[in-house]
């Protein structure tokens, strides 16, 4: 136990839980936007099994790491580029978010023009979790071997990713409300989606593209969305406040008049 309990091991806890945690991101907002076509009942249910899933796959791959490091092996080669397994895995992973952002894309668009608040659920809960479970196999190998490369022990990588999934799974609900209840960021949510796909293509195909210029991207437009939200806000009740007192004159003309 004293030799876990060093400081290297520690800071690699520390870091590692961090690195969890951000490249987590992207799976809570595929959670969260596949979890609300669910009745408003199912959906902490649905979102804590999509998360669980996501952890005990990435203990598996933890415990099964010689295999994991296999599929960074050369399989076939097509036009002088060599595709290891790793690379089926993200390309498969890449196709699957772009089709599924771009469907929901296209049914929130439909539904805001129906003018319906009614959404289309998912055939079931089983429907929505195993949808879940097929891209945390994506994001935990990316997360895995991420993993290996910066703790030396299992045991500081499982701790790592359970303390992560724990927060995230903390913050999953509160993220999931906003999304649902603000429009704008859904969209921007899908789209962020859509450049994750993208860029697991891309790592697929052997171009590596770095997820912080992605997070860096999606951080600032947040940023502007949720001011732009504010701002809106403050409008509507400046609106609300000059038609009240609007309403208030005709009274105090007549209060006049007759006294």
């Amino acid at each position: 136990m004293d030799d876990l309990l060093t400081l290297n091991n520690l800071l690699a806890l520390l870091t590692l839980t961090v690195l969890e945690i951000v490249l987590g991101i992207d799976n809570i907002v595929f959670v969260a936007i596949l979890t609300g076509r669910l009745p408003k009942d199912k959906q902490p249910r649905a979102r804590s099994l999509g998360l669980g899933m996501a952890l005990l796959t990435r203990i598996l791959l933890l415990l099964a790491i010689n295999w994991v490091i296999h599929l960074t092996r050369p399989l076939f080669t097509i036009l002088t580029r060599d595709f290891s397994g790793r690379d089926l895995v993200l390309i498969g992973g890449g196709l699957f978010l772009l089709a599924k952002s771009t469907y929901e894309i296209r049914d929130t668009l439909a539904e805001a023009r129906k003018g319906s608040d009614v959404r289309k659920p998912v055939q079931s809960v089983a429907a929505a979790i195993v949808q879940i479970g097929l891209l945390d196999i994506i994001f935990s190998l990316d997360s895995v071997i991420t993993a290996v490369g910066m703790a030396e022990e299992v045991i500081v990588m499982i701790a790592a990713i359970v303390i992560a999934m724990v927060i995230m799974l903390i913050f999953s609900g509160p993220v999931s409300k906003f999304i649902e209840k603000n429009p704008p960021i859904k969209m921007l949510a899908l789209s962020f989606l859509i450049l994750i796909g993208v860029t697991l293509m891309a790592e697929g195909l052997g171009t590596h593209v770095s997820k912080g210029y992605i997070y860096f991207a999606m951080g600032f437009s947040l940023g502007v969305e949720v001011l732009n939200l504010r701002w809106n806000k403050k409008r509507q009740q400046a609106e609300t406040e000059r038609a009240s007192k609007l309403a208030d004159q005709p009274g105090d003309e007549l209060e006049q008049k007759d006294e």
